[in-house]
């Protein structure tokens, strides 16, 4: 019967990926410079809870928490998507499953971008300040917020550094940015598609909008300890100098391309839960 053939393909896909024990995802490990529909393509768990920060209906963070007892730090993990609508949360679903696998609770935020009612900047900007103001929200889901580590990729590596630079009140473990744009008005003047993704972004050129560059520009800002930049040399998209910010550390793997980071089955992320826990 076709159902039945349906059902057998299904369990000949995924059953790879599966741990029959304990019903965790095992991800197949995968060379260098991943694809973006390789990471779009692979299984993950639903996450726990979904929870707003904000009135907007894109305000708001999917929870997953990890099995394993007890738990390490929480990780607040910003995507990115060139702060492009076209590019969600969804994206990041296995890498919040294989976070959370690995011990830690993960609140995977969205906000609204480029091509939402109030994205843009600063809005989207104003998103990430708003979650990370009400991380409080996850204690009564059991998290423990005394140990945060703030992550994002790529543009939300650099909605995640800028946003660790301005809330002085918050006191990151770690701050993480995964091919992080950093110099913003350099990378607005680049001719990949998502270098010119930035112009729909902040409305306009650098000598256009000079003063909102310099607000969003990561290299006017003082950065707190343990900023680590992580980036890939044979990166097509964000480019290797974005990874020059002063006063923080940088970590850079050879032949490691943009959406390795975030492909749990990559050598670039083993490397990035090693500097989890160093």
């Amino acid at each position: 019967m076709p159902y039945l053939r349906l059902i057998f393909l299904s369990w000949l896909f995924l059953s790879p990926f599966c741990n029959a024990k304990n019903g965790q995802i095992i991800y197949p490990e995968v060379a260098a410079r991943v694809s973006y529909q390789q990471v779009t393509e692979l299984p993950s768990k639903q996450p726990d809870k979904k929870i707003a920060y904000g009135k907007e209906k894109l305000q708001y963070g999917l929870l997953w928490l990890p099995e394993t007892k007890p738990q390490k730090s929480l990780i607040v993990l910003i995507h990115g998507g060139c702060w492009l609508n076209a590019f969600g949360v969804d994206h990041t679903f296995a890498m919040a499953t294989a976070l959370s696998q690995a011990g830690h609770p993960v609140w995977s935020l969205e906000y609204r971008r480029t091509g939402d009612p109030g994205g843009g900047w600063p809005g989207s900007f104003e998103d990430i300040k708003g979650a990370l103001q009400s991380i409080d929200k996850l204690k009564k889901h059991r998290v423990n917020t005394d140990s945060i580590i703030l992550m994002g990729h790529s543009a939300g590596g650099h909605l995640a550094l800028l946003a660790a630079s301005v809330l002085n009140d918050t006191d990151f473990e770690k701050i993480i940015g995964l091919a992080a744009i950093t110099d913003i008005s350099r990378y607005a003047l680049g001719d990949n598609s998502c270098q010119k993704a930035t112009k729909e972004f902040m409305s306009g050129l650098p000598n256009e909008q000079s003063q909102s560059y310099q607000a969003a520009n990561l290299i006017y800002k003082k950065h707190p300890d343990h900023v680590i930049l992580m980036q890939g040399e044979a990166d097509h998209i964000v480019p290797l100098l974005q990874s020059q910010l002063p006063q923080t550390q940088r970590i850079l793997l050879p032949k490691t391309d943009h959406f390795d980071w975030i492909h749990p089955g990559s050598p670039a992320f083993k490397v990035l839960l090693k500097t989890l826990v160093q």
